[in-house]
């Protein structure tokens, strides 16, 4: 069985080795068809501790790591900008 991938926004980077990324869904109500918009916020692994606020990345689901950790950065879509 493949892992999850979902691709969302570094919102916080303060932890060692830990981005927050915030995922944003779109999604109908079942009944009323009104659209809504939703987000979840994923802690997530970063080895390298390469990203920053504003890189929007790909999150895998993996093994739990610590308590709240069971993700995992495998891939950057886009760079937010660094400034030095």
């Amino acid at each position: 069985m493949p892992k999850r991938r979902i691709q969302g926004t570094v919102v916080s980077d303060k932890m060692e080795k830990t981005v927050v990324v915030r995922v944003d869904t779109i999604t109908r109500h079942p009944l009323y068809h009104k659209v809504l918009r939703r987000h979840d916020r994923f802690k997530a692994h970063d080895e390298a501790n390469e990203a920053i606020v504003g890189d929007r990345v790909v999150i895998e689901e993996c093994r739990p790591l610590s308590r709240a950790k069971r993700w995992r950065v495998v891939e950057w879509v886009h760079r937010a900008e660094r400034l030095s």
